[in-house]
């Protein structure tokens, strides 16, 4: 019996054995099981007599459901724990000691430390890390919950079950933030409160600047609240501080809050305040922001700013801005102005077979002449407001489409506005009746037709009376376009519709030519004409308005055929050039149409011009929306040639073949002109010439552009001893003026260099601005000043490893008239950036006219690179738009209205 249960103890001791080696395998952590009681609690089993009288109550408890006596456990998911050292279990308290690299999992929550306690009886955690003999501390506890993480410089107690936490000083990062703090009492909602803290963004072990406070709490999601507080920088406190703080710490998409001002002087309207309002986020779809501006010389603005989305199906944003000052600047000149502006874009995705979509930018022409951005120059010298509403439809399963547009142009210059109400458009796509012919002209031959109604009204005053404007020259008048009006300007519209029927047909000649033939028909409806008369009492042509239907229908023809010519020079012997490849690519083609401004047609009227009785031609539906039919007649050839000349060279390679690239040589050389046969005189058309090429692996580009003048100009001295010069019927050549005379010309250079490849901050705001617009963003001056502020940012652009960038453009334009009169403009463009040090950066962007010898629009600006802060130092030292801004912020996009700045505007002066 003996050495019976001494093998059983054996074999027990051998299954156990490879179970408790296996618990010290970090590869393989124990799995922690339900809680039972443990084995310390279990009495000692004994052998009971079967005639024991317990054995039939023990019997009748095992007939019962053993989920009516299994505890219940507050423990929702497995539980998972490992050190490298040891796994003490101490049976009598029913704890858990891990030693050494030790974790804890349960859920989302870990724990990781050189020393974890885990007390089963109150289902609580203790972390803390190891003192060595020399008082150095390791293993300090690194705790994470959910997405929040917090790195604990000393101990603390975790309930897993209630989730509430004590930890003594702990560093955790919440958005773009750091909290710190002495003693942290942790909420089941993950909100803090934090003993003796403070608050940055710098993530330096020792921070550069950090908000101390005695108490502050962070509500999760939310923002982080503190009491009074002090600003440190460097670890030295500073006299600046609040009795109270909020800083938001809400996610962007979902951010809503208050929206703290910025603050300046000017001389003309005073102390200011602007942008003080609220950012409302309603919810993942409409998003709104509501600002106001004050000025203590009497004037105030309100703005409102919204962007609105609906996946897959549109986009968009309404902004409205409305400005009103009232001021005695002086008694000679008030400031005196009421003025709006309105922006709308809707943007639709591709679904279905209707779209909607509008671009509205309107408001009032005195906007631009009061509302002024020192610091966004485009915005002050925006010239023109242009807007447009549109619907389309596609018919499935036809091939018409129709379109509607009400459109809205405004000049801020002149005053002068133009509205279409509406537009309508209805278009069948090209059709091929023929497309199953063999003969190839009918074959591809189509036909398509678009039709085309408008009604315009305007603000200009039309001329009633006198087809001969006394005032030439003069620019056209307008009246206010106001509501008033509004009736006085509908019955002045104009409208017409239009029909265009295209016809062409492509096909091959001479096995190498293409030809492509076509016809166009356009017929014009209207709704009135005019007719002349000549007035003997003044002396002029006078014409009157005549109502009824009128058509206007013209043709033109034409024909052209073009080819292509390549031309191969190989070079001989090991140099790096290969090959120079000539392509040449003639164009000829031959229009024809009718004098369409003959009487016959009835399109013109014949009306003797003045008491001399001389004869003029004068058009029936002169100024009508769609205009007139073309005068006189043409044939005309023309032909265009284009030059693209190219090298191949070979590059430096390991391989042996040898690796060749293709290099711009000439990348464009064309010349067009044009001969009308049916002209009476000047049938050769000025040669139209351009070029254009690049160097440098195209760092540097080169276009040149002119046009030159076949026919000789021939000067006569008057008797009163002036010289008058005219263009006559006869070439230069005939005359010995040369081969023509070039009568205007242009060259543009624009080079860009740096050591490396790297984006200009030109190209970061045209990325940043077309990546808001594609979301459905519209360009306003808020968007425009936070682009600006990105791109002016050198933590968003500036690549510090590049020490300079440069970027030249230079502009020579010249005229010659034909009295020999020559106008030469020429204007250089500089811009770039130079790395004065590692976090020092000047940037400048200026130039210089030659024509006026002024310096253009200049700006220099000094970036610094302060880690958690930057500054930036911007100068326009002259100019209408003179002015200087500093400002020294934090970088963190929470914390973007904390900075100092000062800025003087153009206005104080």
């Amino acid at each position: 019996m003996s050495s019976f249960r001494i093998l059983f103890l054996i074999i027990v001791g051998l299954c156990t054995l490879p179970q408790s080696a296996e618990a010290q395998r970090q590869g393989r952590p124990p799995r922690e099981r339900r809680l039972i009681a443990s084995d310390t609690l279990t009495p000692p089993a004994r052998n009971i007599p079967t005639s024991d009288s317990l054995l039939a109550k023990a019997d009748t408890l095992v007939k019962l459901d053993s989920a009516n006596i299994m505890p219940t456990s507050d423990i929702k998911t497995d539980i998972l724990y490992f050190a490298e050292d040891s796994i003490i279990t101490d049976f009598t308290e029913n704890k858990v000691y891990l030693y050494k690299k030790a974790w804890f999992e349960y859920g989302e929550m870990r724990l990781d430390a050189d020393r974890i306690v885990i007390d089963w009886k109150n289902s609580e955690l203790y972390a803390y890390g190891l003192t060595d003999s020399l008082g150095n501390v390791s293993g300090n506890p690194f705790f994470k919950d959910g997405n929040s993480v917090y790195e604990i410089r000393k101990e603390m107690r975790y309930n897993f079950k209630t989730q509430k936490a004590i930890i003594k000083d702990v560093v955790t990062e919440q958005q773009d933030g750091v909290l710190r703090g002495t003693t942290i009492k942790k909420t089941e909602d993950g909100s803090i409160y934090l003993d003796h803290g403070y608050y940055t963004t710098c993530k330096l072990t020792k921070p550069h600047w950090h908000i101390s406070s005695s108490k502050i709490k962070s509500i999760t999601g939310k923002q982080v609240v503190s009491g009074p507080f002090n600003l440190y920088f460097n670890g030295i406190p500073t006299p600046l501080g609040l009795p109270f703080g909020l800083i938001p710490d809400t996610p962007e998409e979902k951010a809503s809050g208050v929206i703290f001002p910025s603050y300046g002087k000017e001389q003309v309207r005073g102390l200011s305040l602007r942008d003080i309002g609220y950012y409302f986020a309603f919810n993942d779809y409409i998003h709104m922001r509501v600002t106001a501006d004050i000025f203590s010389k009497g004037g105030w603005g309100v703005k409102s700013q919204s962007m609105y989305t609906k996946r897959y199906r549109f986009n968009g944003g309404f902004n409205l801005d409305f400005q009103k000052f009232v001021s005695p600047e002086t008694e000679l000149n008030p400031v005196d102005y009421n003025t709006f502006r309105v922006q709308w874009t809707h943007t639709p995705q591709t679904r279905g077979t209707g779209r909607f979509s509008a671009s509205v930018n309107a408001g009032s022409t005195s906007y631009f002449n009061n509302i002024v951005n020192p610091n966004n120059f485009t915005n002050n010298v925006t010239s023109d407001l242009s807007s447009n509403v549109s619907y389309s439809k596609t018919f499935a399963g036809t091939p018409f489409s129709m379109s509607a547009n009400l459109r809205h142009s405004q000049s801020v210059q002149t005053g002068e506005v133009r509205m279409d109400l509406p537009t309508i458009g209805v278009n069948m796509n090209r059709q091929s009746p023929f497309k199953n012919v063999k003969f190839e002209p009918l074959k591809t031959l189509n036909i398509a037709w678009n039709f085309n109604l408008q009604n315009s009204i305007s603000n200009r005053i039309q001329q009633q009376f006198g087809v001969n404007n006394p005032e030439t020259g003069s620019r056209p008048g307008t009246i206010p376009f106001t509501v008033d009006n509004f009736g006085l300007l509908l019955r002045n519209g104009n409208n017409g519709a239009r029909n265009t029927i295209p016809l062409s047909s492509n096909f091959t000649l001479f096995k190498y030519f293409t030809g492509t033939a076509s016809a166009d028909y356009t017929e014009l409806w209207y709704m009135q004409r005019y007719s002349y008369f000549y007035n003997p009492a003044t002396q002029r042509v006078d014409r009157i308005t005549q109502d009824g239907f009128n058509r206007v229908g013209y043709y033109t023809t034409s024909f052209a055929m073009n080819t292509n010519f390549y031309g191969f020079y190989n070079f001989k012997g090991n140099g790096k050039l290969q090959t120079i490849r000539h392509h040449i690519a003639p164009t000829f083609s031959f229009n024809f149409n009718p004098d369409f401004s003959d009487p016959a047609y009835g399109y013109y009227q014949e009306v003797q011009e003045n008491a001399s009785g001389r004869i003029q031609r004068y058009s029936r539906h002169q100024g009508l929306i769609f205009g007139e039919a073309p005068r006189g007649e043409s044939r005309a050839l023309s032909i265009g040639l284009r030059n693209v000349v190219e090298a191949k060279i070979k590059v430096d390679s390991d391989s042996t073949e040898g690796e060749t690239k293709k290099i711009p040589l000439l990348e464009s050389f064309n010349i067009n002109t044009a001969y009308n046969f049916a002209a009476d005189s000047f049938k050769l058309a000025p040669f139209q010439l351009s070029a254009r090429t690049s160097f440098f692996d195209r760092k540097v580009s080169v276009n040149v552009s002119g046009s030159l003048d076949p026919y000789a100009v021939q000067s006569t001295v008057l008797s009163n001893g002036t010289t008058s010069f005219r263009r006559i019927n006869d070439y230069t050549w005939n005359r010995g003026q040369g081969i023509g005379v070039i009568r205007n010309a242009s060259l543009n250079v624009n080079a860009s260099f740096n050591p490396q490849n790297g984006q200009n901050p030109g190209q970061v705001r045209d990325e940043l601005t077309q990546d808001f617009l594609s979301r459905g963003g519209i360009m306003n001056e808020v968007v425009e000043n936070e682009i600006n502020r990105i791109v002016a940012d050198p933590s968003q652009y500036i690549d510090w490893n590049i020490p300079w960038n440069l970027t030249m453009g230079y502009n020579l334009s010249y005229a010659k008239q034909t009295n020999n009169t020559i106008n030469v403009t020429s204007a250089l463009n500089v811009s770039g950036d130079l790395s004065i040090s590692e976090m020092w950066k000047i940037n400048f962007n200026t130039g210089y006219n030659f024509d006026s010898k002024e310096i253009t629009q200049t700006m220099i600006g000094i970036a610094r690179d302060l880690h958690c802060w930057q500054m930036n130092v911007n100068w326009v030292p002259f100019g209408r738009f003179t002015s200087y801004n500093i400002d020294i912020r934090v970088k963190s996009s929470i914390l973007q209205d904390l900075k100092v700045s000062r800025r003087r505007s153009f206005f104080d002066r």
